[in-house]
């Protein structure tokens, strides 16, 4: 990195928001957006050419590697991954930071906060949006498992199996509608929105058999 300017390169699958983005950094002093990408694949191959300061990277790719792969591929002493999303789960912060991110920002912050978290990165130092600095707290500090009931943990535990809704209705004898209301319940007590988000986190928590 220079003395002046972090080096950027942006990794979203909307054009829409890369376009934001780059009139959003093209008012920031000292900061150069030096490339995008549009997809996990594109945004490895791009670091590996362009040796970025920082890479703002989003976790929903699309097809082909998401985010955290793309994190894990890309991250190095040299290049720094800054996690930009507007996802905030428990799941995907472990597994972004696991992966080798440096921050963490939520895609609702201020700009001066973004530019602030930019200029952070590229100096590898870690920078989290307040709502995942909490969740990171509450882990650190050993925050209680939530309580799933039976037959949430039974309907957990077809999910690792990779069932989907009908299959899991079938092997326990309810209803497709039982198992959305069951599911629904189970992706609020653990902080997902996803199936795999889900399973990732009850993996973590050892909440499965």
């Amino acid at each position: 990195m220079t003395d002046e300017t972090v080096r950027i390169l942006l990794c979203d699958d909307h054009a829409v928001v890369r376009a934001g983005l780059l009139a959003l950094l093209g008012s920031a002093p000292g900061i150069e957006v030096v490339g995008e990408a549009g997809s996990g694949e594109e945004a490895v191959a791009m670091a590996a050419k362009l040796t970025p300061d920082v890479v703002l990277m989003d976790l929903q790719l699309g097809p082909g590697i998401d985010g955290v792969e793309a994190t894990r591929r890309i991250a190095t002493p040299e290049v720094h991954v800054l996690v930009l999303t507007t996802y905030d789960t428990d799941a995907d912060i472990t597994r972004a930071i696991e992966a080798g991110a440096t921050g963490y920002l939520l895609k609702a912050e201020r700009p001066e906060e973004l530019f602030a978290a930019i200029h952070a990165a590229a100096e590898g130092r870690t920078t989290l949006s307040a709502p995942v600095a909490g969740r990171v707290m509450d882990r650190m500090r050993g925050a209680a498992p939530p309580s799933l009931t039976d037959r949430e943990r039974d309907i957990l535990a077809q999910l690792a199996q990779g069932l989907g809704n009908r299959e899991i209705a079938r092997a326990l004898f309810i209803s497709e509608a039982t198992v959305k209301t069951h599911l629904g319940r189970i992706y609020a007590k653990l902080g997902v929105d996803t199936r795999a988000g889900a399973v990732a986190v009850a993996k973590e928590r050892r909440l499965l058999p």
